[in-house]
């Protein structure tokens, strides 16, 4: 392993201004700075981690905290971390990546411990219960997804009010008048999850103004939990012609079932998913769909965290804008409908 000692002697410069150089505390002159940044290079010289952070009080980490649950889409959660570290190494900091279900007990080993210099939090819930903790701490935070009280904090999220009215908009604009929401696992309701409530509610405030009915149905996901949830939503509205299906798992399971049950799409079935755009373009239909920015999300999450840690952000919520492709599987309501 190469040391600083090696560096200075290769860059022809005392060791102490080598360690100017990697901390800034100093002005050195641009010729000198460039030779011991090209001994650095040349070498393939990494500090060392402890000891940069006790000379600089920082550990150039932050720390991802992002629940891996069975009930959620785990692709999506970690094409939005590798996005955050992707971007935090840009800004010379790397991830330390939490997966435990620990909530508060998590955040206040983070603060108390020194392992990072700042926090994103994923899978944030509507009450969540890390959120005291982070509005009693110093400590930079960014969540990734909306609280029901988002004061005291900076949040990053797609608009999932507006996405849900936009699939409301465009099964209204084809005439549709019942549709089905085919949601994510119950469970993900019963912790109140932001997203998907959130989705819920924009979709349900604009149905009641545009004059949809419209049915929510918790699903698992997967063939057999799909097939009882279509069952029961054909039974209850049987003149349901437009889904929106927000839950990845059930997307080919409806498909198939529709197939199998001689329903065309979109002939005689509608269907828009929110979902990555690789699920909506890859299905056995090209979807209709709302895709999950997750590189945006990810990205300006880390941007708004260098920002608080630079000393100049500020607590704000900023929703990326919901856009709708419209591909084969949405066409106008059959007219027997």
């Amino acid at each position: 392993m190469v040391t600083l000692a090696e560096v200075a002697q290769h860059a022809g410069v005392s060791a102490s201004t080598v360690s100017y150089v990697l901390s800034g505390k100093r002005s050195i002159s641009a010729n000198t700075r460039q030779r011991v940044e090209r001994s650095i290079q040349e070498l393939g010289y990494h500090p060392n981690a402890g000891a940069r952070a006790l000379a600089s009080s920082r550990s150039n980490i932050i720390a991802l905290m992002v629940p891996l649950r069975t009930d959620m889409y785990v692709p999506v959660m970690m094409e939005i971390a590798i996005a955050v570290a992707t971007h935090a190494r840009t800004h010379g900091y790397d991830v330390l990546l939490l997966t435990g279900e620990e909530g508060p007990d998590a955040v206040h080993r983070v603060t108390g411990s020194g392992l990072a210099d700042a926090m994103i939090l994923m899978d944030v819930e509507l009450d969540d219960e890390r959120l005291p903790l982070l509005r009693q701490t110093d400590q930079p935070s960014v969540l990734i997804g909306l609280p029901a009280d988002t004061s005291g904090l900076t949040c990053v999220d797609l608009d999932f009010g507006a996405t849900g009215a936009l699939c409301a908009e465009h099964l209204a604009l084809l005439g549709h008048r019942d549709i089905a929401v085919i949601g994510e696992a119950p469970a993900v309701y019963e912790r109140h999850t932001g997203f998907a409530e959130r989705t819920l509610d924009g979709l349900r405030s604009r149905s009641r103004e545009l004059g949809l009915r419209v049915l929510h149905r918790p699903c698992e996901g997967g063939y057999d939990a799909m097939a009882l949830t279509l069952a029961r939503i054909l039974d209850e509205r049987p003149g349901t012609t437009g889904f929106v299906v927000q839950n990845e798992s059930a997307v080919e399971p409806l498909l198939a079932l529709l197939r199998q049950q001689g329903r065309a799409v979109p002939e005689d079935m509608s269907v828009i998913a929110i979902c990555p755009d690789q699920v909506a373009t890859q299905a056995s239909v090209r979807l209709t769909s709302v895709a999950i920015p997750a590189q945006e999300m990810g990205r300006l999450a880390v941007e708004h965290l260098i920002a608080k840690l630079e000393g100049h952000g500020e607590d704000e919520v900023a929703l990326i804008a919901p856009e709708l492709t419209v591909r084969a599987s949405t066409g106008p309501a059959p007219t027997a409908a």
